[in-house]
C-alpha cells in the first residue's frame, strides 16, 4: 500500500470548517484506492500569531520539507493586517519550496448559474507566476510615519522566472483537451521593462509550440474579455499580481469563490507542493456551518492528481459535478440552503455509488 505524508494547515476562520470536509473525502478515496494518507496537522495561522507574534514557528519550513504535499484551509483575521498574513505564512512556503506555478482552474459546472447572461462553456486555467513579480517584496520605507514618508515597491522579473512559467503554461495547454490556446496577460504599454521582457519571452517560447494558438492581452483588455467572451479562454498565464486578480474574476464568472480551488506547484517535485481554496478565511460567516466546502474538496482533488492519483482526482471532481448538476444539496453561495456538512455528505454519497 503506498503511503503519502500530507501536512494539514487548517488555518483560520472557515479554513477550520472546510478542512475536515476535505479529509472525509480523502479518507474515502484512501479506502477505495488502497492508499494511506499520513496526516501531520500544524496549528499555524493568526491564533498562533496572537500567542507567539508570528504566523508559524521559525523552523516551520523544515517541518514541512520532508512531506509529500501541503493542504491549507485559509488564513486571515480582521485583527491582523493582510500583509502580515501573506508574508508570515503563504509567501515563505511558496518561496522556500519554489512553488512557482500556481494553477487556478475556473469551470462553469452544469447546474451552477453564472452572473453573465450568456457565459458559454467556461473552462479555463489561470497560470500565475508565484514566486517573484509584484509580490517579490523588494523595496522599503523612507521617513516612515512622517508627513514626507516614501514607500518604494519594486517588482522583480527574471528571464528565468518568466520563461519557466510561460513554458509551464504551454505544456499545460498541450495536455488539456480544450482549445490548445495560451493567452498571455501583461501591461507592457505602461510597464516598459518588466512587461516588455515578459512579451519578448512569450514570443520566444511560443515558437517552440507551433501547434498551440497564442493571444497576448493587456490586463485591462483581458478583464473586459473575461466578461465579454469567457468561453474563449483555455490557459491564461500572467504575473503574480495579474494572475491573482484575474483568477478572482474568473471564479465569480463561474458561480462563486466557493468553487475555486488552486495549487501552488513545485513542478520538479523536489519540494512539497501546496493546495488551497482561492477563498479566504471569511470571518463574516465563520463558525456558522454554512461555508461552501467544494473549493477545499476540489483543491484536495488537485493534490490527488499531482500525486499521481489522477483517476481518484477525476472521481472526486465528477462527484462534485454530479451534486451541482443535481441541484438538491447546494450551499448558500449557490442559492441553496444546505449546510457545510450536508454538501460534503452529498458528495460522499456520489462517491459511494
Amino acid at each position: 500500500m503506498p503511503e503519502l505524508s500530507i501536512a494539514i494547515i487548517p488555518g483560520d476562520g472557515v479554513g477550520l470548517e472546510v478542512m475536515p470536509e476535505a479529509l472525509k473525502v480523502l479518507d474515502l478515496i484512501a479506502d477505495r484506492y488502497d492508499v494511506r494518507f499520513n496526516y501531520s496537522e500544524f496549528e499555524w495561522g493568526t491564533n498562533y500569531y496572537f500567542e507567539h507574534g508570528e504566523m508559524m514557528p521559525a523552523g516551520g519550513i523544515d517541518e514541512l520539507r520532508p512531506l509529500d504535499a501541503i493542504l491549507l484551509g485559509a488564513v486571515g483575521h480582521p485583527g491582523v493586517p493582510d500583509n502580515v498574513t501573506l508574508n508570515g505564512l503563504l509567501l515563505p512556503i511558496r518561496r522556500a519550496f519554489d512553488q512557482y506555478a500556481c494553477e487556478r482552474p475556473a469551470k462553469l459546472y452544469a447546474g451552477v448559474a453564472s452572473p453573465l447572461a450568456n457565459p458559454g462553456a467556461i473552462d479555463m486555467v489561470i497560470v500565475r507566476e508565484n514566486t517573484e513579480g509584484e509580490y517579490a517584496q523588494a523595496g522599503g520605507f523612507v521617513h516612515q510615519n512622517h508627513p514626507a514618508e516614501v514607500a518604494i515597491q519594486t517588482s522583480v522579473f527574471t528571464r528565468h522566472g518568466v520563461e519557466r512559467i510561460i513554458r509551464y503554461a504551454f505544456e499545460l495547454a498541450r495536455r488539456r483537451n480544450r482549445k490548445k490556446r495560451v493567452t498571455s496577460i501583461t501591461k507592457s504599454n505602461a510597464q516598459g521593462y518588466s512587461m516588455v521582457l515578459w512579451d519578448r519571452v512569450f514570443t520566444e517560447v511560443a515558437a517552440d509550440y507551433p501547434n498551440i494558438e497564442t493571444e497576448s492581452l493587456l490586463v485591462d483588455a483581458a478583464a473586459m474579455n473575461f466578461v465579454r467572451r469567457p468561453a474563449s479562454f483555455d490557459v491564461v498565464v500572467g504575473s503574480n499580481l495579474f494572475g491573482d486578480i484575474l483568477s478572482d474574476l474568473s471564479a465569480i464568472l463561474t458561480g462563486s469563490m466557493g468553487l475555486a480551488p488552486s495549487s501552488n506547484l513545485n513542478p520538479s517535485r523536489e519540494f512539497p507542493s501546496m493546495f488551497e481554496p482561492v477563498h479566504g478565511s471569511a470571518p463574516d460567516i465563520a463558525g456558522q456551518g454554512i461555508v461552501n466546502p467544494i473549493a477545499m474538496i476540489l483543491s484536495a482533488a488537485m493534490m490527488l492528481d499531482f500525486l499521481s492519483l489522477s483517476d481518484a482526482a477525476r472521481v472526486v471532481e465528477n462527484a462534485v459535478a454530479a451534486v451541482l448538476a443535481d441541484g438538491k444539496t447546494l450551499p448558500r453561495d449557490l442559492g441553496g440552503s444546505a449546510s457545510t456538512s450536508q454538501v460534503t455528505s452529498a458528495i460522499l454519497d456520489k462517491l459511494r455509488q
